[in-house]
């Protein structure tokens, strides 16, 4: 894939910005935000939310301390871009797996170069949007044709991130996906996900067990999660609480690395599972969709004050 360009095309005046400007962080590109009312950093790479927070508060993501800024290198935290599959390939439909030609889990979309479209600034939100052309660049692996177009809507009120695919062939795309979220928390043993109960999960840790969750979902160790619900959900931790709501998911995915597979993790020092969590909207396992000649989807967060 080509990186001939990674500044914005003339048309959009990037110097009639008032709260948005260019920054190289490590050996990448992003865009910075700093309203009176939040702040926010999207790199190009990935179209990467790795920062989010309202006005004199704590960062809402978490990212690591050790993260790498490197083209090529997906970075470890913030909001991560899983497209046009999502995990192991050899785990997705046979609709899906039959279109990836690599053992690489989580698509290529979080490494890929993606274009600016549009800076859209007021005195209360900042909105930027983001596209990706996935065509025969690549073909080496994956067999398709769709535009993927991101907007990250930032306001006091929290930040959504909204995600639509449009399949640019002639033929059917089915395609699996998720916005990987990683959150903050003093302490993950003392943290919590609340609106997951009542509905079936897919254990991966326990040969991918059919589960049923009761009552808030906690965190004991390592868990790796397919939920079967897309409903409005709460994280608790000690420090507070935020509300997610989703559209255009019937999946949901929770993570947590534990203290083995953290060690063993690239960019992500040893003890960093116990102050994270990822709670992921999806579109994973049988919730993959498929999209005819012209047709779109979008997936998308809210993550919001609770």
């Amino acid at each position: 894939m080509s990186e001939s360009s990674n500044r914005p095309p003339l048309s959009l005046s990037p110097g009639q910005w008032s709260f948005t400007r260019w920054r190289t962080i490590g050996q990448l590109e992003a865009l910075d935000v700093n309203h009176p009312l939040f702040s926010a950093t999207v790199f190009l790479q990935g179209a990467h939310l790795t920062h989010f927070a309202p006005k004199d508060e704590p960062d809402w993501l978490w990212c690591s301390d050790i993260a790498r800024m490197e083209p090529g290198r997906a970075i470890r935290g913030g909001v991560p871009v899983c497209w046009p599959w999502f995990g192991d390939p050899a785990r997705n439909a046979p609709e899906v797996r039959k279109r990836i030609h690599t053992d690489k889990a989580h698509g290529f979309a979080r490494t890929s170069l993606w274009k600016l479209e549009d800076v859209r600034e007021s005195a209360h939100e900042v909105e930027i949007s983001l596209s990706l052309d996935a065509n025969e660049d690549f073909h080496d692996t994956w067999s398709g044709h769709a535009l993927a177009l991101i907007t990250f809507s930032f306001s006091v009120r929290g930040c959504q991130v909204a995600l639509t695919t449009t399949n640019m062939s002639s033929h059917p795309l089915a395609f699996s996906q998720a916005l990987h979220s990683y959150f903050p928390t003093a302490d993950v043993g003392r943290s919590r996900v609340l609106g997951l109960g009542d509905s079936h999960y897919i254990d991966t840790l326990r040969d991918w067990e059919y589960c049923w969750q009761e009552g808030a979902v906690y965190f004991e160790g390592e868990t790796d999660r397919i939920y079967e619900s897309g409903a409005p959900m709460t994280i608790v931790t000690p420090s507070g609480k935020r509300k997610l709501s989703s559209v255009g998911s019937d999946s949901t995915v929770v993570w947590n690395p534990g203290p083995a597979k953290a060690a063993a993790l690239a960019d992500f020092r040893d003890e960093a599972w116990k102050t994270m969590l990822c709670v992921e909207t999806a579109n994973a396992s049988g919730d993959y969709r498929v999209l005819n000649e012209g047709q779109s989807h979008t997936l998308g967060v809210l993550i919001g004050r609770a």
